[in-house]
């Protein structure tokens, strides 16, 4: 048995949509299924960054808790209804936008007077409605990025002006669910398979934020980890999406990843292997019988001995 711990691959991304992918992560270490899908799934809820309405005033209104002539809802249902609009923000600096509507009929996120800097995404999200064919209304925003959640208390920077602050979900994340899977790799039968399905908002692609949960992880324990670092087998190669043209997809099957010392060989066998840098499957395959023969400590008994390994593995 392997002391190594299998390093995962990132072997499969089904694209249900634009929005929303299911990764399969394999072979985990025994148990790391849970471990790595309740970490990447709490950092996917709360840390990825995104952009949301901070502030916002209607002309006409001085507080949330009035109503406005011609419009259907009042500021605290308009309120309620800026929270779902979605952004794309490609700075770092607040900004500030308008929204103008004139005339009878629904008011959406498709009003709102853009600049090069913001991308609504969700257009046809309703903000309000006007009841009035002589009704105009007239809002403006103030959209941050960020990340998490924000309470209106954090928000210190529009306490100062006439602007109503409103708590922000910055999190382009909607939902995220993972499942753990028994998988094997050779001999060993006892892995974890990760399904870890993924569901945005549509400003960011499930797999971009895939990775930045992961880079984030990644970060937070390198930190700790000072100069410590531990002997892993080798990974698993990634398999791209066809809708990619298959850029960066292995044909190999996942068997000739096996570890050496998972083949159950006689100790001799093994480490004349190991000690000629001979530590998967595949570096098996890639050498001929005379080529293995040629090897330190090599003989012919140890090559009949992997010749059967072989054959028992039907490989």
């Amino acid at each position: 048995m392997s002391k190594m711990i299998h390093t995962p691959g990132l072997v499969k991304i089904d694209d249900h949509s634009s929005s929303s992918a299911t990764f399969v992560i394999e072979p985990l270490h025994t148990g790391y299924g849970m471990t790595l899908g309740n970490s990447l799934r709490r950092v996917l809820l709360s840390s990825i960054a995104g952009a949301a309405i901070t502030a916002f005033k209607v002309e006409g209104a001085t507080h949330e808790f009035t109503t406005i002539k011609g419009v259907k809802e009042d500021v605290v249902d308009i309120m309620l209804n800026l929270r779902g609009v979605r952004f794309k923000v490609f700075s770092d600096e607040p900004q500030t936008l308008r929204l103008t509507a004139t005339g009878k009929g629904p008011v959406t996120a498709k009003n709102i007077t853009t600049n090069a800097d913001v991308e609504v995404v969700n257009k046809k999200h309703v903000i309000a409605t006007l009841d009035d064919d002589k009704a105009k209304f007239i809002l403006d925003i103030v959209v941050e990025t960020g990340r998490g959640y924000r309470t209106i208390e954090e928000g210190t920077a529009r306490k100062q002006s006439d602007m109503i602050a409103l708590d922000a979900v910055f999190s382009p994340v909607v939902r995220v669910r993972y499942k753990v899977e028994n998988t094997r790799v050779g001999q060993i039968t006892d892995l974890d398979r990760l399904l870890l399905t993924v569901d945005t908002d549509e400003t960011i692609t499930p797999r971009d934020a895939f990775e930045e949960a992961a880079a984030i992880l990644v970060n937070q324990y390198t930190a700790l980890a000072g100069q410590t670092r531990v002997e892993v087998s080798a990974p698993i190669t990634a398999a791209a999406p066809a809708s990619e043209g298959g850029e960066g997809s292995s044909d190999e099957p996942s068997e000739l990843m096996t570890s050496i010392e998972d083949l159950n060989l006689s100790a001799r066998t093994t480490n004349a292997l190991i000690n000629n840098e001979i530590n998967t499957l595949k570096d098996l395959f890639d050498l001929s019988d005379a080529e293995l023969r040629d090897l330190k400590g090599f003989g012919s008994k140890a090559l009949d001995e992997v010749k059967d390994k072989m054959s028992e593995l039907e490989l």
